[in-house]
């Protein structure tokens, strides 16, 4: 959609996400947000200078049972990019012991966090891109407001503690609901993650999200 796409364009050009020469490496669950910015970046990729910049594509498997991310190799295949498929048996890990006080969610985001990061120096990537959208900006500002009593949020783009590695956020201008519209009507393969430990228990994002809904609907 062209509206979209201005608003990607924008993000990329505001903070400098893509420059020339850039190896990009798309952190790919096989949800809605982030299958759609594999197809924005592809777009953007054909609509840049030849060998303007390059794509690869990682998917980390955390090793449970409700969320099996292997049918995204033959999609990815077939559309002809380097793939990294990074299984790290992040649920074995935690329950070692090895999680440290952390909540699941939170010990499950780092390690894949950490494997991705891992990956873009073993492969020579230089910037990893991430598909949060504008709506979790908003969400992630308020949860910061009302229970750290500060107001940030996540960062468009920034380089990592080790500087070797920039996130990218190009979604950072573009509305949920549209991603979730262009990815419905395009078909693309959506994997539906069922992790008990963020689905069962009601979580301060969800009560968030549903506090900004009804407060946008009364506009």
């Amino acid at each position: 959609p062209k509206k979209m796409m201005l608003q990607v364009w924008k993000a990329v050009h505001d903070f400098s996400m893509i420059e020339k020469g850039d190896r990009v490496l798309l952190g790919l669950s096989g949800g809605k947000d982030s299958l759609a910015l594999l197809h924005i970046l592809l777009h953007l990729k054909k609509n840049s200078p030849p060998g303007y910049f390059t794509l690869g594509i990682a998917t980390v498997d955390p090793g449970m049972d409700s969320f099996d991310p292997k049918p995204l190799k033959p999609y990815v295949a077939s559309l002809g990019l380097p793939y990294h498929f990074l299984e790290t048996p992040i649920i074995d890990w935690a329950s070692s012991g090895k999680m440290h006080g952390d909540s699941l969610c939170a010990f499950c985001s780092r390690m894949k966090r950490g494997a991705l990061y891992s990956c873009c120096r073993d492969q020579g990537y230089n910037k990893l891109a991430l598909a949060q959208h504008l709506d979790d900006q908003a969400e992630s500002l308020f949860m910061s407001a009302m229970h750290n009593g500060l107001l940030r949020t996540m960062k468009a783009s920034y380089p990592i503690d080790a500087t070797d590695v920039t996130v990218i956020r190009p979604l950072v201008f573009v509305r949920e609901n549209a991603l979730r519209d262009y990815c419905y009507a395009q078909a693309f393969p959506v994997i539906d993650e069922n992790c008990p430990a963020c689905f069962e228990e009601p979580k301060e994002r969800q009560h968030i999200k549903k506090l900004l809904a009804r407060e946008e609907a009364q506009f």
